[in-house]
């Protein structure tokens, strides 16, 4: 049985090449083969009548192909086996689609611009929601990130944690991201405070809320949706964080200095059928310092 590839999504651009970076090192820990994917977006809608427009070329004679194959040649380390491939589309439909035949799909925050981008942040967002594999976006480096969440040296890697939804695929994929590299995992678990209290006129108005009972209440049930993961991890070191307030802005806090931040995608719902990232995941996209997965759920079939 062939093991799935981890693809890297390349345009030419320094974004996309610092993807490739990190899609080869996933792709050497994991043992997995690399795909080296371009686009090629077909530009004949936007062509004037009369004029003809050359097809795309040849993967070998592909020039973002050849930089790309110049800059794995540059890497002193061990490569993993690369295959190159070069086919067309538009990005943002193409892209989600190649997660059919990977185990990660890899792509830079941002691309080259203009009709020719691949990676443009649109197409970027529409990767990480409808692919069927994790989707990991790598920014751009020196973002800035406001707050603070304690974190000791060394390797590691956030997740981010509903405790009145858990999403166990993602709890699973932080897990084991954080074995292969040898890290501790950080789990974020917030919830909302102050809680909104609303009463018509005349009602009576609920009692307070204390929040050091809530506090303890999402700990205790952080702890017990940890311990099924610990057992089948029991090599990783894991840390809570509980706190207060908005969830997305926990997670960039803390990913600052981390190898990856792992966030789940919502669900589909009955009255919402299409696939949604939702807010907390498209703010860690926009905001987070560190590189980002985006983890789809398991299907309801499965």
């Amino acid at each position: 049985m062939s093991t799935l590839p981890v693809i890297a999504a390349v345009d030419g651009s320094d974004d996309s090449l610092r993807a490739l970076d990190w899609a080869a090192d996933a792709a050497h820990g994991r043992g997995a083969p690399l795909r080296v994917v371009h686009v090629w977006q077909y530009a004949a809608a936007w062509t004037p009548p009369g004029v003809l427009v050359a097809g795309p070329p040849e993967p070998d004679e592909d020039e973002v192909l050849g930089q790309v194959r110049k800059h794995l040649a540059a890497r002193t380390d061990d490569r993993p086996v690369t295959e190159y491939v070069r086919t067309q589309g538009a990005p943002g439909a193409v892209l989600p689609e190649l997660g059919s035949s990977a185990q990660l799909l890899v792509l830079g925050s941002r691309g080259r611009g203009g009709f020719a981008s691949l990676l443009l942040g649109s197409n970027g967002m529409a990767a990480a929601r409808d692919a069927d594999c994790p989707v990991v976006v790598v920014p751009r480096p020196g973002r800035e990130v406001h707050g603070e969440v304690p974190a000791g040296p060394g390797p590691r890697v956030v997740v981010g944690l509903q405790v009145d939804s858990p999403d166990e695929t993602t709890l699973s994929f932080a897990f084991a991201e954080a074995a292969l590299r040898g890290a501790r995992l950080q789990v974020v678990a917030a919830y909302p405070w102050p809680p909104q209290a609303w009463s018509a006129p005349g009602e009576l108005v609920p009692p307070v809320i204390d929040q050091d009972a809530v506090e303890d209440e999402t700990r205790t049930l952080t702890e017990a949706l940890l311990v099924p993961h610990r057992e089948l991890h029991p090599d990783v070191d894991t840390e809570s964080y509980v706190a207060p307030g908005d969830a997305a802005g926990h997670l960039v806090a803390a990913s600052e200095n981390a190898d990856l931040v792992v966030v789940g995608r919502h669900r589909r719902r009955l009255l919402s059928p299409a696939r949604l990232l939702g807010s907390v995941t498209q703010a860690v996209l926009l905001h987070a310092a560190s590189p980002v997965a985006v983890v789809p759920p398991t299907p309801p079939e499965e």
